[in-house]
């Protein structure tokens, strides 16, 4: 796998696709998207983009630590799931937040993919929540 910092643009087809199949392409464009403190990453498999994942530099009211990033829209192709995809978009990120000091990162996980969440040594925080329109979640995070 290539993992490369990726335009906001390129992930909106997989969120769509994968997460979010009910809604238009637009409302898979997310507030921050743009933010220039924020970063998109794509995992490549020979040229072809298979895994993304993006990180927003916001602050969650659960947690104490000053500098902390949220992951969303993390989505990875069927036929390239248990090929480590994420757990590499997931370690170069850390690496990136690493050297931005950054004390934790935190996502509201489906449900469906807390188990995967938690080989990554993520913990669940709370009980869980709906999500309108997208189901079951848990509040996850993982101190750096």
């Amino acid at each position: 796998m290539d993992i490369k910092i990726i335009r906001p643009e390129d992930t909106y087809e997989m969120r769509q696709a994968i997460l979010r199949p009910n809604q238009t392409i637009e409302e898979c464009q997310y507030p921050g998207d743009h933010e220039e403190k924020n970063f998109h990453l794509g995992a490549y498999y020979k040229g072809k983009l298979v895994s993304i994942a993006s990180f927003y530099k916001e602050k969650h009211a659960d947690f104490n630590e000053e500098k902390q990033f949220r992951l969303r829209g993390m989505a990875t192709l069927t036929e390239f799931r248990g090929q480590n995809a994420g757990s590499e978009l997931i370690l170069f990120a850390e690496k990136l937040m690493k050297k931005q000091l950054v004390g934790l990162w935190w996502c509201n996980a489906r449900i469906t993919v807390s188990e995967y969440y938690k080989k990554l040594q993520l913990q669940e925080k709370g009980e869980t929540f709906t999500i309108e329109h997208i189901g079951p979640h848990k509040l996850m995070y993982k101190k750096l």
